[in-house]
């Protein structure tokens, strides 16, 4: 088969850490013809839409070692599947190639879904469920956010769009940074921020459990750094092994019905204590860490469900 990788560019990977390279060499291990291109060679020409594309063939198992094949104009829907890898910020960049792809996803299987993931930013596909999240304002209001802030005192605010813990501030009246955070988001973009009631349980971690056709396959628990309020690997958490809960799994089904109706078959939820605070629809990762740990080849799952 010939498969399509939709993703950043190989020089701004973490090769330890990137959830993208495994599926591409279990993919290359199945013997099927692998090829890498970034968003922004996307064409749409004549009703076709294509990519500048170069096909990739791992030479080492730790992904590190490769050839690359001369760049060609790829027609995608000869592809037999693609795989949306981009990381984030999720903009009109993000958006506008989601509109593309979706013009050939009758003929080509694709992953996520264009359409599912366009309509599931990971900040707000979690608002279907609300019994589920902890209590959350959406809003440029300042006076509103106040009136939020002042009932549940400490509280998180953060980017509707963001990734990798960027942006994220804890926040209660009493800090002397209080108006100008908020100056901040207000001035920063003319989008509206999220703020949630901030969950002491952070500090014991959050899990991020991986889901694959709408089943969880793997979790790791994420430990910040120190006094921080985030755990993404990006800003030094580190993961350890867990345990899902009945309320982890309890989660997992009450989200399971959206993700398989949106063709969302490869999503990452993070939890904290009880609460489900994200749903990353478009390029989960800690596979890698998930196989260190545990021995479970997510990558295998992925291909062996497809």
């Amino acid at each position: 088969m010939k498969i399509g990788f939709q993703m950043d560019y190989l020089s701004e990977l973490n090769f330890k850490t990137d959830s993208t390279l495994p599926i591409i060499y279990e993919s290359q291990k199945r013997k099927n013809i692998n090829y890498i291109y970034h968003p922004t060679e996307l064409i749409f020409e004549q009703n076709k839409i294509y990519a500048e594309a170069n096909q990739i063939k791992f030479k080492s198992a730790d992904y590190t070692r490769y050839k690359l094949g001369p760049k060609k104009k790829l027609l995608l829907d000869s592809m037999n599947l693609i795989f949306v890898r981009q990381d984030p910020p999720y903009d009109m960049s993000y958006i506008s190639s989601m509109h593309l792809l979706e013009q050939i996803s009758s003929k080509t299987r694709i992953i996520n879904n264009p359409k599912g993931i366009r309509n599931a930013p990971e900040k707000l596909l979690m608002l279907k469920f609300p019994k589920l999240i902890p209590p959350t304002i959406i809003s440029r209001s300042k006076n509103e956010v106040d009136k939020f802030i002042s009932k549940y005192k400490n509280c998180v605010i953060k980017p509707l769009y963001g990734n990798g813990g960027e942006g994220i501030f804890f926040l209660n009246k009493l800090d002397r940074n209080y108006n100008q955070i908020l100056e901040l988001f207000l001035n920063k973009s003319s989008e509206p921020f999220i703020v949630q009631k901030f969950l002491p349980e952070i500090t014991k971690g959050d899990k991020r459990i991986i889901l694959i056709d709408g089943y969880p396959v793997g979790a790791v628990k994420r430990m910040p750094k120190g006094k921080e309020i985030r755990s993404n690997i990006h800003v030094g958490g580190k993961c350890v092994k867990t345990r899902l809960s009945k309320r982890d799994l309890q989660i997992c089904e009450s989200i399971r019905k959206e993700l398989i109706k949106n063709g969302l078959f490869f999503v990452g939820i993070d939890v904290i204590g009880n609460s489900l605070t994200e749903i990353n629809v478009t390029s989960p990762t800690c596979m890698q860490e998930i196989k260190q740990l545990y021995k479970i080849d997510i990558a295998k799952i992925i291909w062996d469900k497809l």
